[in-house]
């Protein structure tokens, strides 16, 4: 289930046990996590945004599971949320009242366009990662938007197989369907062997994954006969054009690949639904937003020219919290937010991305620091220097690799290094392969660039450990 660390708005008012059981809306603000992660990550997020209230699974707390260490920790209030089936209801359960403890009712509050209603991390390159608000205002318009583009109905009902910690399965599969009436089926987990069985006795008719998911469900038996799908959805990460025509030809359904970011509440631009164009290799056109190739000046570009892909709507966030330093970059000219993206518009003005002006490390739609993973490793007592850097992978599109310099006379196993890093990160952060290395290539100045690191490395036939 979804671990969810609320904070409230106290500028105001307090929240308290009366207002936690309401069933109208609290004015407050939701931040999921991922369960996965590990009692040290819990803390950072809880820490960083000031959690009043955490949200976790059934059982959770009795079993002192690593989100509930994390909120003890900051005396936050502990709840489970689960779904009642005697009652056919959510259930929240209080187990920890913390900062609560002794709170004053106070009057359930409506929450207004512009308030804030979702927080989200964005996993930092260069620095912590940076928090992005999203308001009522820009979740209801990116909803819109993803209804318009794919002409959602109450009919439309989708396999919901997306994390819920992560905009794409929160506003596309989950938030977007409650929009226009539709309905989702939730399986407890992703299973290719029956994905499709769920589909069709549950009549769902789309669905939205990353292509790592896609090309899972290629490598098993297609359903027989295939049921009628409306359109599948890409995002979150590159679908190779050899994926999209595999798809299309295997479960006879147009395939539509999109381009979004926490940023712009998800979706940003897609290819349209037949019979409009669909072109693969391109993540299609601006879906309730505008679109400039624009230079570092920025100014516009001319049409096929490469730049920096930026965009204007109102689903884009106004900045990031408690990051001047940020936000004095995040913006061009006339308010276009950039998206750290190099693309261009072809002549029928679809977006085509030809490259990360970011380092992030994209494996399989998950989004991961490398200088998040370079902290952690510099924190073993064996490492003197780390490097991480994406390597290509055939089924995530990008893994991850690191590269060690140790410290004199120890010694340390690529094993025993990644054992020690699953003690500390969430499974899907642990490096693929670990490079050893005597000295970390840097420029004249003294400065690491994990580009020249990555090739360098990878010059090598295998990683070798020292021993």
């Amino acid at each position: 289930m979804l671990l969810v660390p609320v904070q409230a708005r106290r500028h105001r008012h307090n929240p308290c046990l009366a207002g936690l059981h309401s069933r109208r809306q609290l004015r407050a603000v939701a931040a999921p996590l991922n369960p996965a992660y590990k009692q040290d990550e819990f803390e950072f997020y809880i820490d960083d945004i000031k959690s009043a209230l955490v949200l976790v699974p059934k059982g959770a707390y009795q079993a002192n599971a690593p989100s509930v260490k994390a909120a003890k920790r900051f005396n936050a209030t502990i709840a489970e949320c689960y779904w009642d089936v005697a009652k056919r209801e959510v259930a929240l359960d209080v187990k920890d009242l913390g900062q609560l403890q002794g709170a004053k009712k106070s009057p359930v509050l409506e929450p207004q366009p512009d308030d804030v209603a979702l927080v989200l991390h964005t996993s930092g390159t260069t620095s912590r990662p940076k928090v992005v608000p999203l308001t009522h205002r820009n979740l209801t318009r990116t909803m819109k938007n993803i209804q318009n583009a794919y002409q959602l109905t109450a009919k439309d009902r989708t396999m919901l197989v997306m994390p819920l910690f992560h905009v794409h399965g929160l506003l596309c599969a989950l938030l977007a369907p409650f929009y226009c009436g539709g309905s989702m089926v939730v399986p407890a987990k992703f299973s290719a062997s029956e994905f499709w069985q769920d589909f069709i006795t549950h009549g769902a008719n789309w669905y939205t994954a990353v292509p790592t998911i896609h090309q899972i469900l290629l490598k098993n038996p297609a359903p027989s006969p295939v049921p009628n799908i409306r359109f599948i959805r890409s995002c979150s990460s590159p679908l190779s054009p050899t994926v999209f025509h595999q798809l299309e030809e295997k479960f006879k359904a147009p395939v539509l690949e999109a381009y979004a970011m926490t940023e712009a509440a998800h979706q940003m631009t897609s290819n349209p639904l037949p019979p409009a164009k669909r072109k693969p290799g391109t993540v299609g056109l601006g879906q309730g937003v505008e679109i400039k190739i624009l230079n570092e000046a920025g100014d516009e570009l001319p049409q096929c020219s490469e730049g920096e892909i930026c965009i204007l709507g109102e689903n884009v966030t106004k900045g990031y919290l408690n990051n001047a330093a940020a936000n004095a970059t995040a913006f061009a000219k006339g308010g276009f937010f950039r998206t750290g993206d190099q693309g261009k518009k072809d002549e029928d003005g679809y977006i085509i991305i030809t490259g990360r002006i970011k380092e992030l490390i994209n494996k399989g739609g998950e989004k991961i620091s490398p200088i998040e993973l370079d902290n952690v490793l510099t924190s073993h007592p064996a490492v003197a220097e780390a490097v991480s850097f994406a390597i290509p992978d055939e089924l995530y599109g990008q893994d991850i690799a690191v590269a060690i310099v140790l410290k004199p006379s120890v010694k340390l196993t690529q094993d025993e290094l990644r054992n020690w890093v699953s003690e500390k990160l969430a499974k899907f952060k642990i490096p693929k392969k670990v490079y050893f290395t005597e000295v970390m290539p840097k420029t004249a100045t003294g400065k690491i660039q994990r580009r020249i690191v990555a090739e360098t490395m990878q010059k090598q036939e295998t990683p070798k450990a020292k021993l």
